[in-house]
């Protein structure tokens, strides 16, 4: 038996491990997506495979899309699980929304064919109906505009002990070890800007990411740091909106004292799936990963508590 789970990115009881994608591209009349033939089964599918050991799931998402298509991809919203028996035991299968960057497809044994498609010509040729449901939730969502990665800073050193103006307080030595976590996490969204609160904790847990992304300028905005986002808090969402009328993907270094209250506004006036306004999640290392569509109206919502994923 096949069941499905709404959205959601927490760690999950299961024998076996494995994440996909419905990896899609922007074509012409709308989103194409990428399905492929695995001569072994014989059956069409969405890109997916077993994690590595040590592996977390959004990794194993990324680099089985590759191997299995040739294209290196950025990810999206998270579109749920799939959950059916195998033999080892029982089996939990995530898939993300994930965009196409510029690859190249080479048949190989575990896949010998790649097709773009529409979404209902993919539906007409996915072999199984979980493959379907999983369809269903990518077009309930669509494809975005734009994303934004909401990052809550990694660990500070204590407040009591420093004597200092608090926006300078550094991170301690498990906060640097959650910011090269993320350096290595983030990419994963495939950021094409980077923008941070002022305080150093904040500017310093992104410096990592912009090093890996080849000294990706990190530009400060007050208006989401605590200081300045309290001063006038519509003017701080306004903010948020207006980096988020930006194509591609945004990451935002922020602070706890603004995250859950931008996050409920969003949540509010959306109704995100998922998401309760009224207890929203913000643990430091944390992400809020939000897809917009062309209007600006936020369509989805995943929670990465951890610095991992």
């Amino acid at each position: 038996m096949t069941t499905t789970t709404p959205p959601g990115v927490d760690a999950v009881d299961a024998d076996v491990l494995a994440a996909g994608a419905v990896l899609w591209r922007r074509g012409s009349g709308g989103p194409e997506l990428a399905l492929v033939h695995r001569p072994r089964y014989d059956d069409w599918s969405f890109p997916k495979g077993k994690l590595d050991p040590g592996e977390s799931m959004p990794f194993a998402a990324v680099r089985e899309i590759a191997e299995e298509t040739g294209h290196p991809a950025r990810l999206g919203a998270v579109l749920g699980d799939v959950r059916y028996a195998v033999p080892e035991g029982r089996k939990v299968v995530r898939y993300w929304a994930a965009e196409a960057r510029t690859g190249t497809f080479t048949a190989g044994d575990e896949t010998d064919e790649l097709r773009w498609l529409d979404p209902g010509r993919a539906a007409e040729l996915l072999s199984y109906e979980h493959d379907l449901a999983v369809l269903e939730r990518f077009t309930a969502i669509g494809a975005p505009r734009s994303v934004v990665a909401l990052v809550r800073h990694a660990k500070a050193g204590s407040r009591s002990q420093w004597d200092g103006d608090d926006d300078l307080r550094p991170l301690s030595g498990t906060g640097r070890e959650q910011a090269h976590q993320l350096a290595a996490l983030l990419p994963l969204f495939g950021p094409d800007r980077i923008v941070s609160a002022p305080p150093v904790r904040c500017r310093d847990t992104v410096a990592p990411l912009a090093g890996v992304l080849g000294g990706l300028p990190v530009a400060d905005e007050p208006l989401l740091g605590e200081n300045g986002y309290w001063v006038d808090p519509a003017a701080g969402r306004a903010c948020l909106r207006t980096l988020a009328a930006q194509p591609g993907v945004t990451v935002v270094c922020s602070q706890g004292g603004v995250i859950p209250d931008v996050i409920a506004a969003l949540a509010t006036g959306a109704g995100l799936p998922g998401v309760d306004p009224e207890d929203v999640h913000s643990r430091k290392g944390s992400t809020w990963l939000l897809t917009f569509d062309d209007d600006g109206t936020p369509r989805s919502a995943d929670y990465y508590p951890h610095p991992t994923g």
